[in-house]
This record gives structure tokens, sequence and C-alpha cells, in this order.
């Protein structure tokens, strides 16, 4: 019959938690790739043309999105402070039930400004909260005030969400981890340079040379000069990281948070990380270039189809389209903010921002290390020199008591077992755990033993 040893408390067992990290990366690719990243298209206008079809966020993949092993690495999205300056220039006001109400040209602005209440309800407790960089007393006990003002100020007031999923994030994701390369600009169009070249523009190395406006190779009469919105960037890179987040513990309803900053200049925040949700928000007055002329065709409240100029700077468009940044429209001057932020729908700048700003390349686009919380009970299962040498197998012994490997029953051999698994019991004798030795151990009267089986949960 099997014997058992009785396990005690404090004394035979404990309980232990370690941490468990894993490296991700996110390569440029897989957030510019259009069959990495899936668009729900959930929003629907009515009214003027066929209307405006967009997603409220889209989400990024490993691979093509549409195989069965691919897995959703984080969601995009933006949102606006419905506070900020921009939002007032552009509202008509509000109806009876308090719901703002703008222009037909500004899409989707309700939809923007209940996802920044959305995220700022989930990580700061109350929808009408703002997000800081640096914080306020809510989540940094250290900082007394703030400047009110968003684009370069403390208040983020349009602001890009990245939500990694679960799958990566795990538990929370570690500190001092988190680093992201973003294009401050999108490729620069002949607007800036005919207009009015500014020191900026000269200082990265872009210049307009000739008289018939050669630049970068390409005549000002291209069409393509006038539309950045979708065209990839191919410099002034920038990386931002949550560096010194360790040496500032800082906490909100959302859980543990820190601020992401400039690498190249630590004093600038450009955002907050949240660990425990593994939230990412970015001022993107800060991490994008806001004031950047746009132009290029997004989508509008449009009917007809309509071509604009002639030979290699005509440009057509169809219903449901309209064209921002280019003369014979309506806004020739058209920039990132307010412009682009108000009149694009969500597709149309998460779009633009996941193919102009996070590059095509293989470059790492987005890395940090995860954790994983695993909690333990460990067992210490002790057999003194005296137990556990006889097997409780009936065929150990014959009928007379003698062992039955030994050739000669009347020798004075020892008995001796190998141990190779171990078993827990509840009080009634139920087993309810089974643990398997990476290799059997011999038994005998002459050694204590004590096996430490780890249960992880």
């Amino acid at each position: 019959m099997a014997t058992f040893t009785s396990i005690t408390a404090g004394t035979d067992s404990t309980t232990s938690t370690s941490d468990l990290t894993q490296l991700v990366d996110l390569i440029q690719e897989d957030v510019s790739g259009s069959s990495t990243r899936r668009a729900y298209q959930v929003f629907v206008t009515g009214g003027i043309g066929p209307g405006v079809t967009s997603s409220l966020f889209q989400t990024v993949y490993d691979q093509d999105f549409s195989l069965q092993t691919s897995n959703a690495v984080m969601d995009m999205t933006i949102g606006l402070f419905s506070g900020s300056d921009m939002v007032s220039s552009v509202t008509n006001g509000t109806d009876t039930n308090g719901k703002y109400l703008f222009p037909s040209e500004s899409l989707m602005m309700r939809e923007k400004l209940n996802n920044y209440g959305q995220y700022a309800q989930v990580l700061l407790g109350n929808s009408q909260k703002q997000f800081y960089a640096p914080g306020v007393s809510a989540y940094d006990s250290s900082l007394s005030s703030n400047s009110q003002n968003g684009i370069e100020g403390d208040r983020i007031e349009q602001a890009l969400f990245l939500n990694f999923r679960r799958l990566f994030s795990r538990d929370e994701l570690k500190k001092e981890t988190f680093a992201l390369r973003l294009f401050q600009s999108a490729t620069f169009d002949a607007f800036d340079y005919r207009e009015a070249p500014t020191a900026a523009l000269r200082e990265v190395g872009y210049f307009l040379t000739g008289s018939s406006g050669v630049f970068n190779g390409l005549t000002a009469t291209t069409s393509s000069w006038q539309n950045n919105v979708a065209r990839s960037s191919y410099s002034g890179s920038a990386i931002y990281a949550d560096i010194n987040a360790s040496t500032r513990q800082l906490s909100s309803d959302g859980g543990e948070v820190s601020y992401i900053v400039n690498t190249s200049n630590t004093s600038q925040y450009v955002g907050l990380i949240f660990y425990d949700q593994g939230i990412a928000v970015l001022d993107m007055g800060k991490v994008f270039m806001h004031n950047q002329h746009m132009s290029g065709a997004i989508s509008g409240m449009r009917a007809g189809t309509d071509t604009v100029g002639a030979g290699g700077s005509a440009l057509t468009l169809n219903p449901g389209q309209c064209f921002i940044g280019r003369s014979g429209f309506g806004n020739p001057n058209a920039t990132f903010m307010p412009d682009f932020l108000c009149s694009g729908s969500i597709d149309n700048v998460i779009d633009h921002i996941a193919t102009t700003r996070f590059g095509s390349g293989s470059l790492t686009a987005a890395t940090f290390q995860n954790v994983t919380k695993i909690n333990s009970n460990i067992y210490f299962c002790r057999a003194k020199s005296s137990e556990y040498n006889y097997s409780s197998n009936p065929s150990y012994t014959d009928e007379s008591g003698n062992i039955n490997v030994i050739d000669d029953p009347t020798s004075a051999q020892r008995t001796f077992t190998y141990i190779t698994t171990v078993g827990l019991y509840d009080t009634s004798n139920n087993l309810l755990a089974v643990a398997k030795l990476s290799r059997p151990i011999e038994k005998n009267d002459e050694k204590d033993l004590t096996l430490r089986v780890r249960l992880d949960f």
C-alpha cells in the first residue's frame, strides 16, 4: 500500500512571484503595409455624394492579417480634446442636447472627441480629464501647475493612441524598454518652396532650384508634388523613449505611467506610456511637424467627378473625395494642424501616419519588453533515509516478502528505488498534480532526499 508524507504550510511550502520578460520588435513595414494593417470601416456618413466610410481605429498585425497564423500587435487611433482651441475654431456650437455641431467639411469630429474621452475614462478615471506631459497632480504630485495650451504645451490636445495587444504587452510593459521611431515630417511638397522657403526647410536640405522649379529631380508641374498625404517620408526621423522612467514613480487610475521624451532632447516631453494598460499616448503637436503644408486627396462629402488643371498637373477627383492644400480648392494653405486633422476621416489620418510617419522599411518602428507575472507555489517533498526505499508496487516483493529483483533472496543487500515521479494529494488522498523528474534519482537508506516541486499559475 502506498505511503504518504504530509506537507506542512510554512515549513514544507512557500509562495513566490517572478517576472518573465520578452522582447517585442515591430518593424516599419508591419505598420505601413496595407496587408498587415486592417481597417474596419464601421462609420458611414449620409448626405452629399456616396458618403464617407471609415474605421474608428485600425489594427496592425505581424503578417498578412488574412492568414490564420497572423497575430494582432497593436491598435492605432486618434483623439481630440473637446476644449482645445482647434476644436473651438471649427465647431458650430452645440444642439439642445449639448452635442457638438460641425460643418460637413470637418469629418468625424465627434468620433475623434469621443475617442479622447474614452481613453481619458480608462486611463485617468474621468472622460472629462486631459492628458498632460509633463503631468498634473493626477499622476505627478511633483508638478502643481501646467500650461493649459496644446501644440507644444503641456496638455495633449491632439493625441495618437497606440494600444499594444495583450498577446504582446502581457501583464505590463517593462520600464525604460519602450522606444518608437517616427518621421517628424511628411514628404515636403512644392508649396513650401515655391511660396516661402523657410529656414527650417533649408536646414534639412530641401531646396528649389531653377526657373522651371526643379526640386529633388521633379518638376513643379508634376501633380505628385501636390500630394504628400500618401507619400512616404525619407528623412527627419526621431527616436522617442521612456527614458528615466524607473527613477520617477508615477501612477494614475490606469496604473503606472511615465513620460515619453525625445531622446535627442530629453527635456521635451512628447507623450505618456501606461505600463499596466500597454497604451502609449503621443502628442501629435510635438512628435509631428504640426504646421507643415499638407496636400492630397482625402475623403469628403462631395458628389460628381471633377478634373482640375491640365497635362501633368491635372487632378481628377471621384465622388466622395476632396482635395486639400491646392489652389482652386477650399483651402490651398492647409497644414497638418488643424486642417488635415479636422478635414480628414480617422482612416485618412491613420493611413497617413502609418505610411508616412512610421516609414516602409525593415527598421524597427517600435520596441519594448513585456512582463509576465508568474505566481508560484513551491513544495519541498522530503524523504528521510528510512523512507521510500521500497516500492509500493505489488510486484516488488513475492509472497514471502522477498524482493523479486534480487537473485539471492537471503542476500543482505540494501533495498533501493529510483524516484521518477512526485504526486501531490489532498487530504482525501485524491491526486491533484503530478511532477516528473528529468531523470530517475536513486533512493536508499543512506540518503535524505528533498525534491522541490513548483506549481506556476
